[in-house]
């Protein structure tokens, strides 16, 4: 069927929401607009959909929702798993209109429903799933990215977002069915009156909250600490600030940040990664005299912070935050004497190798797994299995996810959030930053440099383009990168690796990711992005000198584009 067809069939239907039917009339006599919108349809993944917000296939409306809802119920109701489901949103445009046309489809289909009452962090949706014993679980939500974006997070019964597996027959039951006649449907509140959708209590909230706080590592840590918090618009605001109340944080939360507005007027982009997004919380900071700014994004599954070292304020990268975390807790669970035997850290394979020198120096076995967190899950759900989940100390990916405890299996902001201001107050205690923690490990392993960029291909021809560059990078390999020869290349879509002549598996799942190692210790990887429609290109540079890092940085990245376009 041709986007036109689908068009006309959408402009047949009489249109629930008034604002997508009003987007069909606007953009009648523009064929680049109808195409961008009807061209494919959102595709369920493993991350499930992510798009911009409007009318069409390949947008995210109700409609769309209510289709990947009813594949999710037909995929449930034809496997062994649990008949019910826990319900998440964040403060979104529509997040809680999609979260209730989602209770509403599942209920339709039989399936009992957990619904949050308001809005809370991705993190209360895998434990929840985990709790109630549910089958799945859906936090609508699109992280970090811009305002027009929305989201919907598949999670399986483990709390782990789904596998490839599951995803793809979620995706099979959609291809079979019609995206207005197909689905079934009851109002929500029928759902209620019925019992079938039923609000998350209040206990299972101060659960997670209760388990959060328990994995401190410092239960005595009481430096006076003074946090400048933003959750920039999202859900992250009651569950971090309950948390730092415990324990005695003293908090300063940004005001033109603090209320849910899924506009987010005061950052277009709301990535704790991006300094811009920090800037309101690091001029109160100052103001303040505050001695940290920590920023969770809308969902509250990243955490990332800015630091007054000194009276500069400095952003630690993810990298070096999930550095910190794992020497912190390495250093004082062996001195405390409950550091477990054989202990096991997971990380990305683009984070840091910093991190495996870490992990070497304290005996920790670290496990690197493909990006995306539900790797990371999988992990934990592996030693849970064993009754070995003791041996976890950290989960931790780049792009500013940490996760140090088995209660979930997804990156966790207020787990995060909480880990960062532990370590703060301890190395406060001795008269130090967490930068200055940071250069003592420089200082014993070497200065560790990781740096990304995302290059965006927006439109229907981003995707084409971006699947054109990783194939002719294929059919092509790069032999040197700014003057540096290629030693070793790895291809993950192939499972093999090549460095001095020799050929060997990498041994995980097969995956489009390109890496190159370099001569003078440098690596770059190049890999698609899962959520969003850019290619990522992570460097690591290693070296003691300093002023040679951002030049060696632009010469690879400068490198690098010349492929990318």
């Amino acid at each position: 069927m041709s986007y036109m067809d689908k068009y006309h069939i959408w402009r047949s239907v009489k249109m629930e929401d008034p604002a997508l039917s009003a987007e069909l009339e606007a953009i009648q006599n523009d064929k680049k607009e109808i195409m961008e919108r009807f061209y494919k349809d959102l595709e369920f993944g493993t991350a499930g959909l992510r798009g911009i917000l409007g009318v069409g296939t390949n947008r995210m409306n109700i409609y769309t929702v209510r289709l990947a809802t009813q594949a999710m119920s037909d995929y449930l109701n034809n496997s062994d798993e649990a008949k019910t489901v826990a319900i998440g949103y964040d403060s979104r445009i529509n997040s809680q209109l999609f979260a209730k046309e989602t209770a509403c489809v599942f209920a339709a289909n039989g399936i009992q429903v957990h619904l949050y009452a308001e809005l809370m962090p991705v993190p209360c949706v895998s434990y929840a799933v985990r709790q109630l014993n549910c089958g799945a679980g859906i936090m609508i939500t699109a992280s970090h990215n811009p305002a027009k974006y929305n989201g919907y997070k598949a999670y399986g019964p483990d709390g782990c977002q789904l596998n490839p597996e599951a995803a793809a027959k979620v995706l099979e039951y959609a291809g079979k069915t019609d995206i207005f006649t197909g689905v079934k449907h009851i109002s929500f509140e029928e759902g209620l009156a019925n019992g079938s959708i039923q609000y998350i209590p209040e206990s299972l909230i101060q659960a997670f909250l209760d388990k959060v706080y328990s994995l401190r590592v410092n239960k005595e840590a009481s430096a006076d600490l003074h946090v400048v918090y933003t959750p920039l618009n999202g859900a992250g605001n009651r569950c971090v600030r309950t948390i730092l109340d415990r324990m005695n944080v003293r908090t300063t939360v940004v005001p033109e940040q603090e209320k849910p507005d899924g506009n987010f007027p005061t950052c277009t982009y709301p990535n704790p990664e991006e300094k811009a997004t920090l800037e309101l919380g690091i001029e109160l900071c100052k103001k303040e005299g505050a001695d940290l700014v920590l920023a969770t994004d809308p969902d509250c599954d990243r955490v990332g912070c800015a630091v007054n070292h000194h009276g500069q304020f400095i952003l630690p990268t993810g990298n070096e935050v999930g550095v910190l975390m794992l020497d912190y807790i390495c250093r004082c669970r062996k001195e405390q004497g409950t550091l477990p035997q054989n202990p096991i850290a997971v990380k990305s394979i683009v984070s840091t190798p910093l991190a495996d020198e870490v992990a070497k120096y304290y005996g920790v076995q670290v496990i690197n797994v493909l990006t995306g967190f539900k790797y990371i899950g999988e992990q934990v759900s592996l030693l849970a299995d064993k009754g070995e989940q003791d041996r976890f100390l950290l989960g931790f990916e780049e792009s500013y996810g940490y996760m140090t405890g088995d209660h979930v299996r997804d990156k966790d902001g207020v787990n995060g959030a909480m880990m960062i201001c532990e370590m703060a107050q301890y190395y406060k205690q001795k008269n130090m930053t967490l930068i200055d923690a940071l250069e003592e490990i420089f200082a014993r392993h070497g200065i560790y440099n990781a740096q990304v960029k995302g290059y965006s291909f927006e439109g229907a021809d981003g995707m084409e383009k971006m699947k054109t560059i990783m194939a002719q990078l294929r059919q092509n390999p790069l032999r040197e990168l700014a003057g540096y020869p290629v030693i070793g290349y790895a291809d993950y879509q192939s499972g093999k690796r090549r460095a001095e002549g020799v050929e060997s598996d990498i041994g995980l799942p097969l995956a489009n990711i390109l890496e190159y190692n370099l001569e003078q210790n440098l690596k770059v990887i190049i890999r698609p992005s899962g959520t969003e429609p850019k290619i990522k290109v992570y460097l690591t540079i290693v070296t003691n000198d300093r002023q040679q890092i951002p030049v060696i940085a632009q010469n690879l990245f400068a490198a690098v584009e010349e492929h990318l376009k």
